[in-house]
């Protein structure tokens, strides 16, 4: 048996199936997860240094939280002068992008005197999660502070788990510095979410926290949501790639491993009416897994929550990926433009044979953090949305009052609101 698992579109139970498997069990973290919540709530930087202690085995005491000015150049002289370079190069595409998103307040003045209008106002502080302890993930900081920067938020605040030692990877800091962010600290998980929605002494609480990370994190976010706000709620990375016949198996296959890499729970689909092309995939996959530094951790993500799905044609493949909703999905398809209307659910669609995935993750420009586990039917990916608010802006003159108010009060008497009516009609009187 090969890598990953060959199915037909009519095994029904086998697709659920592996739907279903693409939400991992939560039910036994969260209580774990609500204990460590409440102990930040309770005992402030206490207990955040004990659970750093605890889980990220780094020692250090409140005053150490905040990574220093120091700790930042020196980061700065450790960092490859050409890898600087790459991450300015994404820095400026992202940027450039989310630039395009911004929204600008409106109001519209009608004859009568009535102004009505909407007031975009940037939120005033933002935390952005960003995973850490032994990997590095500076493309993670640019995709979450960088919108926040150009949406005109006043402090970012970066959370992230140090290493054994206490030190946060240098390519982090940088990553950070380039993008603008406040303030530093060196704590992560559950906690770090905690702190951020309630404060600490050290760590002023928040209005919103964005960015993905791992179960406890997440489970960290649904809990303290309304306290403060979040972005979404992301699971285990995942991509769908939709191929034909002009499909190189190489490419698909490289795609497919560039997502089962991230973690054992990730998902890698392909849908293809080409059976031959399926076979070609499922053999590439089999040799490319065997050169990849984390193969141990692709191979169980392919078996246990990926597959090969072969259509009767390439409607099906298509109509099958609406409903898989996925993060990403790819169309590896001769005119792919031409289908892009047929979707309507993805977080992010790569078109064509030289759009691998990773494009996305680095340096296209736009955004990275996208909705999982088919989310995808509802949530949409970060963006400066995120990190603005709408307010409604209404002002009547006595003339419009006089003119809707009747209606105004009819209505509030159908709710049996007498005072909303009150507020009216004395004007009206008046």
């Amino acid at each position: 048996m090969g890598v990953i698992r060959i199915l037909k579109s009519s095994q029904e139970t086998a697709i659920n199936s592996l739907l279903e498997s693409r939400t991992a069990n939560q039910a036994e973290l969260a209580g774990r997860v609500a204990a460590i919540v409440e102990e930040v709530r309770q005992r402030g930087d206490e207990a955040l240094c004990d659970f750093t202690k605890r889980f990220d085995r780094a020692d250090l005491t409140p005053a150490q939280l905040k990574v220093t000015r120091e700790e930042i150049d020196q980061a700065y002289r450790e960092v490859d002068s050409e890898v600087l370079a790459s991450l300015k190069v994404a820095k400026e595409r992202i940027e450039r992008f989310h630039r395009k998103q911004l929204s600008r307040s409106w109001f519209q003045p009608d004859p009568d005197g009535t102004v009505l209008g909407q007031l975009i106002v940037p939120l005033d502080r933002v935390g952005i999660y960003v995973p850490g302890g032994t990997a590095s993930y500076p493309s993670s900081v640019l995709m979450n502070a960088v919108p926040a920067k150009v949406a005109g938020v006043k402090q970012v605040v970066m959370v992230t788990p140090p290493a054994a030692g206490g030190k946060v990877n240098p390519c982090t800091l940088v990553a950070a510095a380039e993008a603008g962010v406040d303030e530093i600290y060196k704590v992560g998980g559950a906690q770090a979410i905690a702190a951020l929605a309630y404060g600490t002494r050290t760590i002023a609480r928040v209005d919103k926290i964005t960015g993905p990370g791992n179960i406890y994190v997440t489970l960290a976010k649904r809990m303290v949501y309304g306290q403060v706000d979040i972005d979404m709620l992301a699971g285990p990375s995942e991509v769908l790639v939709v191929a034909d016949a002009s499909a190189n198996p190489v490419y698909a296959a490289a795609d497919m491993l560039s997502q089962a890499e991230h973690d054992t729970l990730a998902s890698a689909v392909l849908l293809t009416h080409d059976q031959d092309l399926a076979l070609a995939v499922s053999q590439e996959l089999e040799r490319q897994v065997g050169e990849l530094p984390r193969q141990e951790i692709a191979r169980q993500a392919l078996a246990n929550h990926s597959a090969i799905i072969i259509t009767g044609n390439l409607n099906e493949s298509l109509e099958l990926a609406n409903r898989f909703a996925p993060e990403h999905l790819e169309l590896l398809v001769e005119e792919p433009f031409q289908q892009l209307g047929r979707i309507r659910h993805a977080g992010a669609i790569f078109l064509g044979h030289h759009s691998p995935e990773p494009v996305g993750d680095y340096l296209a420009g736009p955004n990275h953090v996208l909705p999982t586990g088919g989310t995808a039917r509802f949530y949409s990916p970060l963006s400066v949305d995120t990190f603005i608010k709408k307010c409604s802006v209404i002002s009547f003159s006595r003339e419009s009052l006089n003119k809707l108010g009747a209606d105004i009060i009819r209505l509030a008497e159908v709710e049996g609101l007498q005072a909303h009516a009150n507020a009216v009609r004395v004007r009206l009187k008046g």
